[in-house]
């Protein structure tokens, strides 16, 4: 069986990135990083662990990048410096600028994995991961934002083209402004081939209209439960169709996804993912989604 490749954000996580926090949260500028007023370095590393002990129970391999104090406090938000392919990983810029070393990390943990890397986003382009959506295997949508801009987009839809993959881009709305983090994955979480989680309001309505097409029912998020949790609320993963992994507290959500038919484990993520503007979907890289 290969040890890479995504083609489905719902299909079971067999392998995954991830950095555990550690040295350099427990240093981070709260202001520097825009981390929200109930950040607590201390707090936050706790819960991370409950994240990690979900995605190990589902019997995902994890690979870990080490946090040995390099100052990347955003770096446990594995998913936005690399976006794997069916064939490979291409590794992203993000628009974060404080965030670009990331990239050297996840570089070094393809090649230790033997993944091979099809491209970079470089120059002036710009493309987070967390913009990032695969619709099918030949089809991926993208956020146009702060984040990703038409010069990363224009580079990453050449570097698919060449492996036979569409790339649709769709604009974002600036909601909360310059300095916050919203992205794709922040207004639509794949739960099922055939199930998205949406916040309808914020959803543009060609991307509305190409997931109508695609077949996909939409559950809509609740809007005080999303606007409570900076969107993160929203922000679901699947460890396998069906089965979820979301922040605890928002009982509205959980409640409209078990009412769809899933199956959702909650962790803490107050004092991690609602300051840090970040939830499950952003602290796991999948690097190998497959039902064999």
């Amino acid at each position: 069986m290969a040890e890479f490749g995504v083609r489905d954000m719902s299909a079971p996580l067999r392998r995954v990135l991830m950095r555990r926090p550690a040295k350099s949260l427990m240093a981070a500028d709260a202001a520097l990083w825009h981390y929200g007023a109930t950040f607590d370095a201390e707090k936050a590393i706790g819960q991370y662990d409950g994240v990690a002990r979900l995605v190990e129970q589902s019997g995902a391999e994890i690979l870990w990048i080490e946090d040995r104090g390099d100052g990347l406090a955003d770096a446990m938000f594995t998913q936005d410096p690399l976006l794997m392919t069916p064939h490979g990983a291409v590794l992203l810029r993000p628009g974060k600028v404080e965030r670009r070393k990331e990239v050297a990390l996840h570089e070094a943990a393809c090649k230790k994995a033997g993944i091979p890397i099809l491209g970079r986003i470089d120059g002036i382009g710009t493309v987070e991961g967390g913009d990032l959506v695969w619709l099918d295997a030949e089809t991926l949508l993208i956020g146009r934002g702060l984040r990703t801009n038409d010069e990363g987009i224009a580079q990453l839809a050449t570097i698919l083209a060449a492996q036979g993959v569409d790339a649709l881009s769709y604009d974002l709305p600036l909601w909360n402004g310059d300095d916050a983090c919203f992205h794709l994955s922040s207004i639509v979480s794949p739960l099922r081939r055939d199930l998205a989680l949406v916040f309808a309001p914020l959803l543009p309505v060609a991307l509305y209209q190409i997931l109508q097409e695609w077949g996909i029912s939409l559950i809509e998020a609740p809007a005080d439960e999303f606007h409570a949790s900076n969107g993160v609320s929203l922000q679901v993963l699947a460890l396998k169709p069906g089965e979820l992994v979301m922040l605890s507290g928002y009982p509205k959500t959980q409640g409209a996804l078990e009412a769809a038919g899933c199956t959702v484990r909650t962790f803490e993520g107050d004092a991690l993912c609602v300051p840090c503007e970040g939830g499950p979907t952003g602290l796991v890289c999948p690097l190998l989604r497959s039902a064999g």
